[in-house]
Formats: structure tokens, C-alpha cells, sequence
């Protein structure tokens, strides 16, 4: 069993991290470890538990400006955003009823993976939000990029860079995230009974209409029951936010841009239920298949859906451009009919986020990279981690 090392400050970061450079020991890096179970096991002397490298360090909502430490859980910087009437804009999902995973997501974890819920199509993904960090290369050496001020963007590629990194290039002890006003009201608007490829080119023309459309997903009919109770064929919905009058008015101008379509109208009570359970795959939540978060360009969404394995079940977020698809967990869990796909598809990538250890022992996690990617991400480490001392082979692919 690996021994646990639970730094309190990042002081004790760089010693740990330094100590293991020397000892060439690596390091597993884990935040509340609610999502460890999507990356493939690893087999280190260590694991750095970042929990109590916690809190909030600053928050200015007037400058929306947050700072926090990486073992912050979700909950504490919600309960602060909300008091302020804020949010975080990338709307984080919270996969921990779906892993079936036990403690409290961190944002350590949130930055590391760089997931994002359905505003990621009008707001970007983590990465776009992080304004600076503190961290510890796995050179074992203390570094800062970026600053405390949205005008301030001074090394701000380096912290985008180390996002979404998987915890491989260096420990981050504490992070600068931009907020945003939380929006007054919001309605859904929805449009029944359309067909998944029909459902893709009317969220493009309403994405590319003025009505300002923050979220846009396509729920065919054995999904949308666990997001609209009641409902019993597709539907594909529609999120505008803002100030009531603003919303109403581009609720309106939705419905003259589909005329002679069957739309409903979901409130703001029922609609932020339903965007929840977008954001956290709720159908696929207590199920017993495999789950895969495929990104691909949006009108390629219908083509991975048509690709999925007999007995699947499949629902659209980003107005297609992603697909979470739940396949049965048996063989490979349809690992190499989703992945042709997306070959076929010219670009995307596929990550199985869920499945039964036998099925992760032969299946690849993460999407084999394209070249220009791979050799981007070889002399990152390079710099980085050149002794890939910090979560050696989380990111293999297989």
C-alpha cells in the first residue's frame, strides 16, 4: 500500500514533490479522489492527498476574482458564489453519483480535468476562466504564472497549458479563477418530437440566431424522461438566462424562428432541475453500462449516436458537439466502433469514464492524440516533469 503524504502548504508541496525528484519515487496527486476511478491505475510508493491544502484565500466579487487552494470542495466555493450571486461560468458537472464515488469533488480535481457542463458552448471549458496559479513543477521547483485580475494576464497560456494536465505536469497549491454574475431567471425552450439529426441543425440555426442560447442539448425519448418528468418523446432544449424581460423577449423570437414546430416552454424551477441533470449525466446515473464523453464537431454528433454498440443509449450536449453514449458492459464496451467513428469524423476524441475494472484493463481510457498534439504534450513533460515523478501514466491510453 502506498504511503500518504497530506501537505498543508505549499511549502510542504515542494518538499515532497523535491524529495521524490530525488529519490526518483513517483507520486500519485489525488484532490478528494472522486474522479480516480477514470484514469488507469497507477503504482506509486506515494500519493499526495491535497485535502487539507484547502480554502479560500481571496474573494473579491466586485473584481470577480476568486483564489482558492486545489483541496476547496465544489461545495464551499458554491455556498460562497451563491451568497455574492455569482457562479462559476463553465458550470463544473458533478460526476460523483455517476462514478459512484465516495468524499467531496475539489476544485483541484475541476482544474485538473478541465470538465465543463453545458455553458461550456457559450462560456469555454475551465482552462478559459483560470486567470493565474501557484504550483510545484515535478522538478520539485515552485513556480506562478498568470495574476489576481482579469487585466492581468501575464503568463495566462501557461495556466490554461497546465489544465486539463491531469495532475502530469505540476501540483497546483493555489489557483485564480474569473466568476460571473449568476443570471436573474431562466427559461427553456423545447422543441418535441425531432429527430436526432433534425434536432442538431435546429440547435445550429437557433446557436447562430440572436437569441443568446447558453445551452443546447437533444434528449431522445428512453433519455428526456430523466430530465423532464412526464415527457415521452424527444426533446431537444433550448437555455436562455438573464434578466426576465430579456428572456422573455428571446423566448418569443425562438418561437418564430421554428414555426409550426411543437414547442413547450419549461420555467425557470424546472429548467435549472433539467440543466442539472444535463451537466451530471443523470440518466446514466445507478445504470450498470459503460460511459463515454465523446467530443466531436457538432454535426458529427448524430454519426456517433447511429455508431454506438446495439442496447446503447445516447443523449447531445454543446448542440451535438458532445455525445455521452451509455454501451453495454461487455467486451471492449464498443470502444473500437466509437473511436472509427470518430476517425471517420476527421476529429474528436472519446474517454471511457465509466466501466467494470475487467473492461478497463483492455480498453484505453483517453483518445489516442493526434501527432501534433502527442509532440506538444512530450516537451511539456519534458519541462515539466522530465522524470515523470507526478501521476506517471494517467494519461496512457491504455
Amino acid at each position: 500500500m502506498a504511503n500518504t503524504l497530506t501537505p498543508e502548504t505549499a511549502a510542504d508541496v515542494e518538499d515532497y514533490v523535491a524529495s521524490a525528484v530525488a529519490s526518483s519515487e513517483p507520486i500519485e496527486i489525488v484532490g478528494g479522489g472522486t474522479k480516480r476511478s477514470i484514469a488507469p491505475p497507477m503504482q506509486t510508493g506515494f500519493v499526495m492527498d491535497l485535502t487539507r491544502l484547502s480554502g479560500i484565500v481571496t474573494y473579491e466579487p466586485e473584481e470577480l476574482v476568486l483564489t482558492l487552494r486545489p483541496g476547496t470542495t465544489m461545495a464551499e466555493i458554491e455556498e460562497a458564489l451563491v451568497a455574492a450571486g455569482q457562479m462559476l461560468a463553465f458550470e463544473p458537472p458533478d460526476l460523483v453519483p455517476l462514478l459512484g464515488a465516495e468524499g467531496q469533488a475539489t476544485f483541484g480535481g475541476t482544474f485538473g480535468t478541465n470538465f465543463a457542463g453545458p455553458r461550456r458552448l457559450t462560456a469555454g471549458a475551465v482552462r478559459d476562466h483560470m486567470l493565474g496559479l501557484s504550483a510545484v513543477s515535478g522538478r520539485g521547483e515552485s513556480f506562478k504564472a498568470g495574476g489576481k485580475v482579469v487585466k492581468n494576464v501575464t503568463g495566462y497560456d501557461l495556466a490554461r497549458a497546465l489544465c486539463g494536465s491531469w495532475g502530469t505536469l505540476a501540483v497546483a497549491t493555489e489557483m485564480t479563477v474569473k466568476v460571473l454574475p449568476r443570471p436573474e431567471t431562466e427559461t427553456t425552450i423545447a422543441l418535441r418530437g425531432l429527430s436526432t439529426e433534425a434536432a442538431v441543425r435546429a440547435m445550429s440555426r437557433a446557436m447562430g440566431s440572436a437569441a443568446d442560447v447558453s445551452g443546447a442539448a437533444h434528449l431522445p425519448a428512453d433519455i428526456v424522461g430523466f430530465m423532464v418528468p412526464g415527457a415521452d418523446v424527444p426533446h431537444t432544449v433550448l437555455r436562455l438566462e438573464g434578466f426576465g424581460p430579456s428572456v422573455a423577449a428571446r423566448a418569443e423570437a425562438l418561437h418564430r424562428l421554428f414555426p409550426g414546430e411543437d414547442i413547450a416552454e419549461i420555467e425557470r424551477e424546472p429548467s435549472q432541475a433539467l440543466w442539472r441533470a444535463v451537466r451530471d449525466v443523470a440518466p446514466f446515473i445507478g445504470s450498470g453500462g459503460a460511459v463515454w464523453r465523446i467530443s466531436v464537431a457538432p454535426t458529427e454528433g448524430p454519426a456517433i449516436v447511429k455508431a454506438a454498440p446495439v442496447g446503447s443509449r445516447a443523449f447531445l450536449d454543446w448542440a451535438g458537439g458532445l455525445v455521452w453514449v451509455e454501451t453495454p458492459a461487455t467486451g471492449e464496451a464498443g470502444a473500437s466502433v466509437l473511436r472509427e467513428a470518430i476517425a471517420r469524423a476527421g476529429s474528436g476524441h472519446a474517454t471511457l469514464i465509466r466501466a467494470p475494472a475487467e473492461i478497463r484493463a483492455g480498453t484505453a481510457t483517453f483518445h489516442n492524440p493526434a501527432v501534433n498534439v502527442k509532440a506538444l504534450s512530450q516537451r511539456l513533460r519534458a519541462a515539466f516533469d522530465p522524470q515523470s515523478i507526478l501521476n506517471p501514466g494517467r494519461l496512457a491510453r491504455t
